[in-house]
């Protein structure tokens, strides 16, 4: 009996194999002479040979439509091991699915706001994502990425927001650099998590596929094919924001996130944020999407804070 072994490095094993395995049952079904063994983020294959390259050949075809499409409908996993044409270009463009995440979790777009959002960033380099507190726009935006990065589209995400405490003076953070500037980030390491593996995710970091760091890192940088989001922008300096915004190289997609209620700068800087969508706004190729109340997908008095914030503000 020959074994074959196929390694799923770059998609999530669940992709593949379903929730509950039920992707893997329907394999096993096509295939009843050979043994499918999933073990981790590897699949082994147990029969006679022709039969084994058969079903490794499906398997590539499996996921290389996963890169592409970022789903696996049942209905095409039963084309794919039938034999039949591959996807149409229609296919997965219009429910919001932007990634699975960890243990089965489909990750998409969910409210207008968001889905102007992603359609948006498809069709813009740059791409200002501006909205109240809750709207997802980060969350969002870090799918993107996510998506973008396991289509191959891009070689790596970075990920960069100021590091401007929010009314408080934290003083003197104890710890190395990393330890410093970490809680500023904790918002983006959470959506992380939620989208890649813990192990497959730590990779990435360590070899700099995925990079979160500080805005300032940024200086004097050239990011060529990479998506790279700069978060909490309402917090950037003009200066700052013009710095980031020039980093731009080859195959490059920018999303810039902000909330211009929530602005942390001392009063003697100006938030770069508004001046840069206004002086941007006509250029081709740059996007700007308005989220607001209706996005709010937190708890549902998150929503009804906002507006009364707002009222406050018009009072004043």
């Amino acid at each position: 009996m020959n074994e074959f072994k196929i390694k799923l490095d770059d998609v999530h094993p669940i992709e593949v194999l379903g929730i509950n395995n039920q992707n893997l049952k329907i394999i096993q079904q096509a295939f009843p002479k050979l043994k499918v063994i999933a073990r981790g983020n590897e699949i082994i294959i147990k029969g006679e040979e022709h039969e084994a390259q058969a079903l490794t050949d499906k398997l590539k075809i499996m996921v290389s439509h996963i890169l592409r499409y970022s789903n696996l409908p049942e209905d095409r996993l039963v084309d794919i091991l039938g034999g039949t044409a591959p996807p149409s270009e229609e296919e997965g463009k219009d429910d919001g699915f932007l990634v699975m995440g960890n243990d089965g979790v489909i990750i998409r777009a969910k409210t207008p706001g968001q889905h102007e959002l992603v359609d948006i960033a498809n069709k813009n380099d740059m791409v200002f994502a501006i909205g109240p507190a809750g709207t997802g726009k980060t969350y969002t935006a870090v799918a993107i990425a996510v998506r973008a990065l396991k289509r191959k589209e891009v070689k790596r995400i970075i990920i960069t927001r100021p590091a401007v405490e929010a009314g408080e003076n934290l003083g003197f953070l104890p710890g190395d650099l990393k330890e410093k500037i970490d809680p500023y980030l904790r918002p983006i390491y959470d959506a992380l998590d939620d989208m890649i593996p813990s192990e497959k995710l730590r990779q990435y970091m360590e070899n700099r596929t995925i990079e979160v760091a500080p805005l300032a890192f940024m200086r004097g940088r050239t990011l060529n094919h990479a998506f790279v989001i700069l978060d909490e922008a309402q917090n950037a300096t003009n200066t700052q924001l013009k710095m980031f915004l020039t980093r731009m190289g080859p195959n490059a997609k920018f999303i810039i996130t902000g909330d211009l209620t929530q602005i942390d700068l001392p009063k003697k800087n100006q938030s770069g944020l508004l001046n840069a969508i206004h002086i941007l706004k006509e250029i081709p190729g740059i996007g700007i999407v308005e989220l607001s109340i209706r996005d709010v997908i937190r708890h549902r008095l998150v929503k009804d804070i906002v507006t009364a914030y707002e009222k406050f503000k018009q009072i004043e």
